[in-house]
């Protein structure tokens, strides 16, 4: 009796497995012994931890990589090894230590070569800014934003004599965009409204030329900008802004309708439509109730109240 054949060919695919396994344990073992192999595998295992949430051992393996990269002399693995430090110190909310490996991080890269107003250097100091202004350091942040911003403006405005590939174009423009609504809401948060308003009518303008009116990150930009117009009084260009947000939010089965929809009603409840409001308010909540949005649920009864205390004074 010949046991585990299966058939014609068994035993060669028995032999097949094998070769497979002797493959994939040299190939392991290979990475194990050469240093930059090593590197790259202790990279994608630290980006496989992330995947999974356990940022802990990502953060484990991401060390190992550094000191290995560290003692072969890698400048480039060292470099990127620091951003991706540097991220997930900013995911965890340690942003001591985010500052610390995002500076690292530049340094390594200005040393290597790149120029200041690289996109990975800017995106870097963005990440800067948006921890300073958590820190409260004003001065720091609105500096950050502003260097930011200027540098890539100044950076398309020279591409026009001294051409760029087409998608760097286009990837400068949208973190131009990304920098523009970052210094907005932070701008909203020190109750400079105006200036919020005109960053975020730049950001929606990027975003429209470049990713198209129906686009997800369009829709959320002008429900931000209506929030703007609302803020400071102009409501009936913000309850347009809105409307058309919400009309494409629907059209495009966009994920976060809830939240136009609760701004919708904001809007309504600041115009003095309270029947209005209530309607939008009640259709906000069913939405996040199913997506279970703790957030959206909290702000559409803090809007919900707001619309009680004002019915009740009337």
């Amino acid at each position: 009796c010949v046991c585990g054949g299966g058939g014609p060919g068994g035993s060669e695919n028995h032999v097949g497995s094998l070769v497979a396994v002797f493959a994939a344990a040299a190939k392991l073992q290979m990475e194990e012994e050469n240093p930059e192999d090593r590197i790259v595998f202790l990279i994608k295992k630290a980006k496989l931890s992330t995947m999974k949430g356990d940022v802990a051992e990502a953060d484990l393996f991401l060390h190992q990589a550094l000191h290995l990269a560290q003692e072969a002399h890698n400048t480039q693995a060292i470099s990127y090894i620091y951003i991706q430090m540097a991220n997930l110190s900013y995911i965890r909310g340690n942003l001591q230590n985010a500052e610390k490996l995002f500076k690292a991080a530049m340094t390594s890269l200005v040393g290597s070569g790149s120029q200041l107003d690289d996109n990975a250097l800017v995106e870097m100091s963005l990440k800067l800014a948006s921890i300073y202004a958590t820190q409260k350091q004003h001065e720091l942040a609105t500096q950050g934003y502003r260097w930011c911003i200027d540098t890539l403006e100044e950076k398309l405005h020279k591409q026009a004599s001294e051409p760029l590939p087409a998608e760097v174009v286009v990837d400068t423009q949208l973190l131009l965009g990304l920098c523009l609504d970052s210094f907005a809401r932070y701008l909203i948060d020190k109750q400079q409204l105006k200036l919020a308003q005109s960053m975020y009518e730049r950001a929606l303008a990027i975003s429209q030329a470049v990713q198209g009116e129906r686009h997800p990150q369009t829709v959320l930009l002008m429900n931000d900008l209506a929030a703007v117009l609302d803020m400071t009084g102009q409501q009936e260009l913000a309850f347009q802004c809105v409307s058309t947000a919400l009309q494409l939010a629907r059209e495009t089965e966009h994920p976060h309708e809830h939240i136009l929809l609760n701004n919708l009603a904001g809007i309504l409840l600041h115009r003095g439509d309270y029947t209005g409001a209530k309607r939008v308010y009640g259709q906000a909540l069913r939405q996040a109730e199913e997506k279970q949005d703790k957030e959206a649920i909290q702000h559409i009864h803090e809007g919900l109240a707001e619309l009680g205390a004002r019915t009740q004074s009337v």
